[in-house]
């Protein structure tokens, strides 16, 4: 039979559900020198919502999904430890370097209607995220083949149009936050981010080709791994 990943501790959940908040508010406001930074709460605001209603559509539509993305489980592939262990900090490295740049030092300039766009655009990613999510319950943290779950092919949703459809709303996420933080210069971890997550991509998709049932057919099908028409 399947075995689906293990509840999350509550212990942890609690430490999650208040040192993440945390650490968000440090990233933003500690490099920004205070908490009178606007943008910096207009921010905080939008994640707020955005993720809140991606985790109540989520929660009614597949809620195994928090169990699945509650830790990095047995079989997860070494190379790709290796690639969270730069994109992850790197990501985060967006909104203080955005904060040292919008709201302290302000070497550079970003308009006001670019910066709704990354708004519009980081939230656009949080919701292709919950879409992804909400149809794929195999969506976990690292990469690997779930032989233990009968992980099958997912071809709903979001896999309709592109194979890795949640990389796709990280990528535009990186960039979202730093235009939304009113930075060019996070455009700079944004961009090494995005690259390694490419690299990322084409290490996974090939894995699948080889370890999943079903999967290479599926490409065939579906040929774009992140954007139609491109790659």
């Amino acid at each position: 039979m399947p075995q689906d990943p293990k509840p999350m501790p509550l212990a942890t959940a609690v430490a999650y559900a208040i040192g993440l908040p945390l650490v968000l508010l440090v990233l933003i406001f500690l490099p920004a020198g205070g908490l009178g930074w606007a943008n910096g709460w207009v921010f905080v605001i939008v994640l707020i919502l955005a993720f809140g209603a991606s985790a109540l559509y989520i929660a009614r539509a597949n809620p195994v999904i928090y169990r699945a993305r509650s830790r990095f489980q047995p079989g997860t592939k070494g190379w790709d430890k290796v690639l969270l262990a730069i994109i992850l900090p790197t990501m985060m490295a967006i909104i203080p370097v955005a904060s040292l740049d919008a709201a302290r030092f302000h070497w550079s300039y970003v308009p006001l209607w670019l910066a709704i766009l990354g708004y519009i655009v980081l939230v656009a990613g949080i919701a292709v995220t919950a879409w992804a999510q909400a149809v794929n319950p195999f969506f976990e943290p690292g990469v690997r083949i779930q032989s233990e779950r009968d992980q099958r092919v997912i071809d709903g949703g979001p896999y309709r149009f592109v194979r890795h459809p949640g990389y796709v709303a990280a990528l535009v996420m990186f960039f979202g936050m730093a235009l939304g933080l009113g930075s060019l210069w996070a455009l700079v971890p944004a961009a090494l981010a995005s690259a390694v997550l490419v690299l990322r991509t084409a290490w996974e998709d090939r894995l699948l080709r080889i370890g999943l049932p079903g999967y290479e057919d599926y490409a065939h099908r579906v040929r774009w791994r992140l954007m139609p028409g491109l790659w």
